[in-house]
């Protein structure tokens, strides 16, 4: 019983990591796009 208890930190700690590696390219990219578009109308 111990084991599935200790599971759940480590999955959701998994997701957040994940999610992290997901988002953060990703609002990256966006920003990036952003500044590349505001330096050509700007």
């Amino acid at each position: 019983m111990n084991t599935t208890t200790q599971e759940h930190p480590s999955n959701k700690g998994l997701l957040v990591i994940f999610w992290l590696y997901v988002l953060i390219p990703l609002a990256w990219g966006v920003t990036n796009t952003l500044l590349q578009a505001v330096k050509l109308f700007g």
